[in-house]
């Protein structure tokens, strides 16, 4: 025996047991019959097909109607009681059978069905009697014969009746709804939500929503009785049923990515630059090395954000950060550069001037103890004096006199360990270590024909080092400062200083509202000013806390004050020509060629021998292709066609020679994509939590991928079971179950099932897990995509589950708009599954605030639920 054949005779679901025999089971909603095979539809379900209510029997759902309504003879639909075969809807029919002078008989009947002697009125005063058999219609009611004959109340046929007054015993008096006897006769009243008519006795369903929308913001829907309120999509209704406020969907876990705008009926996704949106809320990173290499002249290197363009040995990257030349022996350091002997001369920094040399410089490097200080650069305090301490630095006095010192290295370093066998110093007391790096310039004009050129460099050693012992005993005496952009500093200071250390914020940093800021980018710290300036014309700074600007560079050296960057310069070359530097005197690129950026030192070829119109093309679309490719492809100069972008791959434009990797880990369903939204995030399933979580369909909520298989698995801790509550879910409908996503207790097809569909439901359902743990699996097929779902569970104590099924199956949950809105809400989900997984945070909301979040209605069936459990306990 097996599912194979013809499913086994199961209505809905087959599954073979464990010990090879078969079983049948039903989707959600419907139940078991007693032949084992068949499913009979519940009320649970669609309300069981019915229109207004609905009830279990051992037959299935039997459907009921509102006041005024009859049940149409489909069994499901509710119809007005007169219909367009009955009499006009100002009479009032009933069938009175006469038993003796004092009683009367009342036998109810359908309103157009008609057996016996009848006798029917209008407003008490006339009737009209006729005896016919009445005419059968096609579906079973019957019809009046058009002939009649009117006569007084007291010549009914009878005159035992007469004119006697109404009473509430008889026919509820004529009333639709309640009757009160009084002396006049009967009064009828109507229910909240009808009005009386004119004839005093008919009720007739009043239609609120006719009045000023019902007091609703958005959306009236009349029913019978009442109306309801809802709210257009991206607003939800508030707990006075009435007003509809916006979702603020930033607020909810896992809006965005990065960054969530928020908007009335809707919000945006943005991403960090160097990304892309793709999936309506996920930002990949953007391979700008797939877009014609970044426009990088040699390599490119893709980062996370960003993008590094590379050289060649023997290069270095301009500072257009694109293009590559040749690299030269120059360094850049704070005070002076180094003399290589590689160079004649060398341009020394933030001057023009040489220093010409054919003998190697004389190197010195000293290391300096300094008890009881920390390395900070601070400025010198304008009281103090000088006490003729050594300086180093440009525009002060040099450590050595009579030197030619053109490079200066100081570093400072503090550490809780001290070289040597004898040293004694506690285990957690610091040592600050200055290291200086000098290098001293032997002239080659200043030989003479007693002292050749090792004469003076012996000289000039001699002299740094005496240089060097001195400063030794001024960085003992404290008497050691360094001149930077026109301030001394002490680049070592005393701990007990605290008091001193506060009046200045130290070089690069300015005092801002009682605290310490650094310079901004555009600006640079005056050592004299103390403070931030900003950078004037011509100049630029892109780093923050620095003591000067670069230089613009090109002919004019012209710009904005401020100028956080390069690109800020002017007379950089427009895009369709180039230069050396990337600035003015610039030339048009040549024929065959093209360039798209500012500032650059090439021309792009077109390739495959493709020309140009004119000179000083600025796209690949001025190169003159042999065919125009539409989006999806890329032009292929090799083959001179047009090629599918491959997979992983798309290109939204037109006329292009490249197509642009997927962001991230995403992929596409096929070649040719033509969008980023195309690209999907493969990546799902896996272990879930033991209490809450999602699942979701892979790159949920955009579209997820075609050819993909999921499987999550919950395994709850002990004495704990699983409710799930599907909001919606997207599958496709026009094959037949392509897309499938299945729960049951395992992996094996025989398991016991818990929920399985193919089909998009827009309506949400709650269900328990048949089983204590869960294997849910979703497959799609090669073809198709649909935007997939997003599943909330909990793990809750078992000791709760009759009360949890008892609301989960019970269709009020279901039937109201407002209810169903409150089960795809994420905030108000997340807090009832907190309290369900967490019984103990139910005390963390107050009665005001669970008012506030839920409406009444739905307060009420819980309250009713949760009173019924507890009922055997009180």
């Amino acid at each position: 025996m097996n599912c194979m054949n013809k499913n086994h005779g199961c209505t809905h679901i087959c599954r073979e047991t464990p010990r090879g025999g078969i079983a049948c089971e039903c989707r959600p909603g419907f139940h078991l019959t007693k032949n084992q095979r068949d499913c009979k539809l519940t009320c649970n379900y669609g309300n069981g097909g019915c229109q207004h209510t609905c009830d279990d029997t051992d037959q299935g759902p039997k459907c009921g109607c509102h006041i005024k309504f009859a049940l149409h003879s489909d069994g499901k639909t509710c119809i007005g009681r007169l219909g367009p075969c009955a009499v006009p809807t100002r009479f009032r029919f009933e069938r009175v059978l006469l038993v003796d002078s004092d009683k009367l008989l009342l036998d109810w009947q359908a309103s157009n069905i008609f057996t016996h002697n009848f006798m029917w009125k209008y407003s008490g005063e006339r009737s009209v009697q006729q005896q016919a058999s009445p005419q059968q219609l096609p579906n079973g009611t019957s019809q009046l014969p058009a002939e009649r004959s009117t006569h007084r109340s007291g010549d009914a046929g009878n005159p035992r009746l007469g004119n006697r007054p109404e009473t509430c015993a008889v026919n509820n008096g004529g009333c639709d709804s309640t009757c009160h006897d009084a002396v006049t006769g009967v009064r009828c009243s109507c229910p909240v939500g009808f009005t009386l008519q004119p004839d005093r006795k008919t009720c007739k369903d009043i239609d609120e929503c006719r009045l000023n929308n019902g007091g609703c913001d958005h959306v009236c829907r009349n029913t019978v009785g009442s109306f309801e309120c809802s709210c257009k999509k991206g607003y939800k209704l508030l707990t006075n049923e009435r007003t509809c406020q916006d979702i603020d969907e930033c607020s909810f876990d896992r809006a965005c990515d990065h960054s969530c705008v928020n908007s009335a009926g809707s919000f945006e996704c943005l991403c960090h630059k160097g990304y892309v949106l793709y999936g309506l809320t996920h930002c990949g990173d953007i391979n700008e090395c797939s877009i014609n290499k970044g426009g990088c002249k040699f390599s490119c290197l893709n980062t996370l954000g960003s993008y590094e363009c590379t050289c060649p040995p023997g290069h270095k990257l301009h500072w257009n950060k694109k293009d590559c030349i040749e690299s030269d022996s120059s360094y850049t350091v704070s005070c002076g550069i180094p003399i290589l002997n590689s160079k004649a001369s060398q341009k020394q920094n933030n001057t023009q001037s040489c220093i010409e040399t054919l003998a190697p410089p004389v190197k010195q490097k000293a290391s300096f103890k300094i008890k009881d200080a920390k390395c900070h650069l601070h400025p010198k305090l304008k009281g103090r004096q000088d006490d003729g301490g050594r300086h180093l630095g440009a525009g002060g006095a040099l450590p050595c006199n009579d030197c030619h010192v053109t490079f200066v290295n100081l570093k400072c370093a503090s550490s809780k360990k001290v070289k040597g066998r004898r040293a004694r110093n506690p285990p957690n007391k610091e040592v600050t270590r200055i290291t200086l790096e000098l290098e001293a310039e032997v002239k080659p004009e200043e030989i003479t024909a007693s002292c050749n050129l090792n004469c003076l460099r012996q000289r000039m050693e001699k002299q740094v080092k005496s240089s060097i012992k001195a400063l030794k005993k001024s960085i003992n005496q404290e008497r050691f400062l360094i001149r930077v952009a026109g301030l001394e500093y002490e680049v070592a200071q005393k701990l007990a200083r605290a008091s001193e250390r506060q009046e200045n914020c130290g070089p690069g940093k300015e005092r801002d509202n009682g605290r310490c800021v650094r310079c901004l980018p555009g600006s640079y710290y005056h050592g004299e000013q103390e403070k931030c300036i900003s950078c004037p014309p011509g100049t630029f700074q892109e780093r923050e806390g620095q003591l000067a600007c670069d230089l613009c560079p090109g002919s004019d050296g012209h710009g904005p004050a401020g100028a956080r960057n390069i690109t800020s310069c002017t007379g950089q070359c427009p895009s369709g020509y180039h230069s050396h530097d990337g600035f003015k005197p610039c030339q048009a690129c040549p024929r065959g060629t093209y360039q798209p950026d500012l500032g650059r030192t090439l021309c792009f070829p077109c390739g495959g021998g493709l020309s140009t119109k004119n000179e000083a093309a600025s796209s690949f679309h001025d190169c003159e292709t042999k065919v125009q490719c539409s989006p999806g492809h890329y032009y292929n100069t090799t083959v001179h066609r047009c090629i599918r972008c491959p997979l992983s791959t798309y290109q939204p434009d037109f006329r292009q020679n490249y197509c642009i990797s997927c962001p991230g880990n995403t992929t596409t369903d096929f070649d040719g994509a033509t969008t980023v939204s195309q690209c999907k995030n493969q990546q799902c399933g896996g272990e879930l939590g033991e209490y809450t979580g999602y699942i979701e369909s892979p790159n949920y909520p955009g579209n997820y991928p075609a050819n993909v298989e999921c499987t999550w698995n919950i395994n709850p801790p002990p004495k704990r079971k699983i409710l799930i509550v599907v909001p919606e879910i997207f599958l496709p409908s026009e094959d037949e179950c392509g897309d499938v996503l299945v729960m049951r207790k395992n992996s094996s097809p025989s398991s016991i099932t818990t929920y399985e569909t193919c089909q998009t439901y827009e309506r949400p359902i709650a269900f328990t897990a048949r089983s204590r743990k869960l294997w849910i699996n979703f497959k799609s097929n090669e073809a198709n995509s649909a935007r997939g779902f997003q599943i909330p569970y909990v793990t809750y104590d078992e000791d709760y589950e009759q009360l949890v099924e008892d609301i989960v199956r019970d269709g009020r949950l279901y039937a109201s708009e407002n209810h169903q809105e409150i089960l795809k809400d994420k905030k108000l989900i997340k807090t009832l599954f907190d309290v369900l997984a967490h019984p103990q945070n139910y005390f963390k909301y107050t009665t005001r605030e669970s008012n506030e979040m839920l409406p009444r209605s739905f307060i009420k069936l819980l309250s009713s639920k949760v009173s019924s459990f507890l009922r055997p306990y009180k």
